[in-house]
């Protein structure tokens, strides 16, 4: 587990260097195939013309799977309103604490459900059902890279005895601090948490506009 006197504020970025030089120091690297995309259609070919496109691949999506990762919407149930799990982590590549959606990479031979529910206990404690179908693939930058996710929602049942005092089990290198907010305040919480000088994480932020879109248009 982490050290428990750490907290997201406490990380800060030192120093940064080109991917292509950590890349040989570091063969383990997470997005070690950068470069530059060539592309075009039967008409830019035949006219001679190129275009360019500077992207990253992630090397750690398990063999025979169609997703790097996934993303847990987790809600608790209370008798005051259902509530989101969420957590502030520090990002390196925007030097920033970010609001979150619990969420990982899938393991070899597992089901983004399985990751899940695996993912929230390891990065939360909370112990969750996974309680609709897997969605749809989604892309978290594809102008930039190929990652991709499934979202996955998840119930946790606030009588269990394993959820009234959830413990993560926080990798050495996580610095997580985890929150719930109740749902229906998440689009004016984001607002706020912008101007405390947190980044908001895109799902968590999409998510935050579909409820007010829902909202404003009675749907």
């Amino acid at each position: 587990m982490s050290n428990p006197a750490l907290h997201p504020s406490d990380a800060v970025v030192t120093s940064t260097r080109p991917l292509a030089r950590a890349v040989r120091k570091n063969r383990t690297a997470t997005f070690p195939l950068c470069g530059l995309l060539i592309y075009g259609n039967s008409t830019t070919y035949t006219l001679g013309k190129e275009r360019t496109w500077e992207s990253a691949e992630r090397s750690t999506r398990p063999a025979n799977s169609e997703i790097d990762g996934v993303g847990i919407i987790a809600i608790l149930s209370k008798s005051s309103g259902p509530e989101i799990v969420l957590q502030k982590q520090f990002r390196p590549p925007i030097n920033k604490v970010v609001i979150e959606i619990p969420a990982g990479l899938v393991d070899a031979g597992e089901s983004a459900a399985e990751s899940a529910v695996r993912e929230l206990k390891e990065e939360t404690g909370y112990v969750g059902t996974v309680t609709e179908d897997v969605g749809v693939v989604m892309f978290n930058d594809p102008g930039f890279c190929n990652t991709n996710l499934n979202l996955v929602h998840v119930t946790v049942d606030m009588s269990l005895p394993a959820n009234q005092a959830p413990q993560p089990q926080l990798e050495e290198n996580e610095f997580i601090e985890v929150f719930t907010t109740p749902l229906r305040e998440l689009y004016d919480e984001c607002k706020r948490w912008e101007r405390e000088g947190y980044a908001i994480d895109a799902r968590v932020g999409t998510l935050a506009e579909g409820i007010e879109v829902a909202r404003r248009w009675k749907l």
